[in-house]
């Protein structure tokens, strides 16, 4: 079992409530991959956030930084992390493209794996965008 499909099936099994809610799986990718940096709601402000040489960005600004537009390419681009992203300076953050590519290719192949990993990297870049404010 995926150690992303474990925490999203936490997550939704410690919901409070007797009945288990659907949470979209950019949302439980999300708090998976992203929140311990990030923060819950993208504020960078996320539990490792202090331990890191360059504080994480706040995701909840990306639309209003980028002239009212949601930089959805560029957020995908920095998230995958495989292929230089111009202008972004020195990777701070994990790889998340080939970790993923790493996991899904065990599960679904060399083909299978990179476009699996590649959808994981769209849904996050899709929930990124409805944090933002």
């Amino acid at each position: 079992m995926h150690k992303w499909f474990a925490a999203a099936t936490a997550i939704l099994l410690s919901s409070g409530s007797g009945v288990a809610q659907e949470m979209p799986y950019g949302q439980a990718e999300y708090l998976n991959s992203c929140a311990a940096c990030h923060g819950p709601r993208g504020k960078g402000n996320g539990a490792l956030a202090e331990t890191l040489r360059v504080p994480p960005a706040d995701l909840t600004q990306l639309e209003k930084k980028n002239g009212g537009e949601f930089p959805y390419f560029r957020v995908y681009a920095v998230i995958d992390g495989r292929f230089v992203v111009p202008g972004h300076g020195e990777r701070d953050m994990p790889v998340w493209g080939r970790q993923f590519l790493d996991e899904d290719v065990q599960v679904y192949g060399p083909n299978g794996g990179e476009i699996v990993a590649q959808e994981r990297i769209h849904e996050l870049a899709g929930y990124i965008q409805t944090l933002q404010q």
